[in-house]
């Protein structure tokens, strides 16, 4: 493997469908009302992108250091495992990966809030620098949350209510409590996929130290959760379209969930977690797939 080649597999292109779900879903929340600006979609977008890779790279380094990455995890082999990237390569790749998202962050402020509304311009910018530091806090430290089970909360309140509601208010400059709806559904749909990553890696985690929710549950109460939370998701989604009034055509997003049902069968029937690998793709293309189809039915 070359080190260009360790760098894309550091960057996990396959989870960047489900970072920008909660955009996409603002962004159709926003259209619904009226509001769009396709320069704030294309920076949003961006910056979501950037944070995800960010985090991807922060994962990579922090379990690489701690020797989480290891023969015996399931999933794909990271950079540093492989050896091929060096610690320090990955710190200065960590750095450049956050000068480059902070400055499309800015420049998404100021094209959203001008130089007329500097409150909100500093509550997006520590939002900004929050997101940084959730990025590297989850394996990189000895404080890491996502060794102490809290993974789950901060991917909920990042790519739910930050994601989705944020984005909106980019749009919109206003909130209202029915966008917490959509904005916990996708925050759920993505709780999910950890869950399921973390179902897999079970064994692994906890032989060395990655005290995840799974880990400090078990795979039986993992497996309730899974069910809970994408069920959860469903009802409340549905629920913002009874209380939003949506035409039959609207419910398109529906067909969103059907592979999540079957998805939901697959998890049910499994006896090996190792093997749900295949389950994340397909749990992360739903979600993304919900997004997009939700921001459909608001363009016609």
């Amino acid at each position: 493997m070359t080190k260009t080649k360790a760098f894309v597999e550091a960057a996990r292109l396959r989870t960047l469908p489900l970072s920008v779900a909660g955009i996409i879903t603002g962004t159709g929340l926003a259209v619904a009302r009226g509001h769009f600006n396709w320069k704030i979609c294309v920076l949003a977008l961006l910056t979501t992108v950037g944070f995800q890779v960010l985090s991807n790279f922060a994962n990579d380094y922090g379990d690489g250091v701690k020797g989480t990455d290891n023969k015996d995890r399931v999933g794909p082999q990271r950079a540093l495992q492989s050896g091929v990237v060096t610690p320090s390569e990955m710190k200065k790749a960590i750095a450049i990966t956050i000068g480059i998202t902070l400055l499309i962050a800015i420049l998404l402020i100021y094209v959203s809030f001008g130089s007329q509304n500097f409150l909100y311009s500093l509550v997006f910018f520590f939002l900004g620098i929050a997101s940084v530091v959730a990025a590297i806090k989850y394996t990189v430290g000895k404080s890491a949350y996502g060794y102490n089970g809290f993974g789950d909360v901060f991917v909920f309140l990042f790519f739910g209510f930050l994601s989705v509601a944020g984005s909106y208010f980019l749009y919109t400059k206003s909130l209202d409590w029915t966008v917490f709806l959509p904005a916990a559904s996708i925050g759920l749909l993505s709780t999910g996929v950890l869950n399921l990553n973390n179902m897999r890696d079970e064994e692994s985690d906890a032989a060395s130290g990655k005290n995840t929710l799974v880990v400090k549950i078990g795979g039986k109460a993992a497996k309730k959760y899974h069910y809970t939370i994408l069920i959860l998701s469903l009802v409340l989604f549905l629920l913002f379209a009874v209380d939003q009034s949506f035409y039959i055509y609207q419910y398109v997003f529906f067909l969103a969930f059907v592979p999540v049902f079957f998805h939901l069968s697959a998890v049910r029937e499994n006896r090996n977690p190792k093997t749900l690998d295949p389950e994340l793709k397909k749990l992360a293309l739903s979600t993304f797939l919900l997004s997009l189809l939700f921001l459909a039915a608001q363009c016609m």
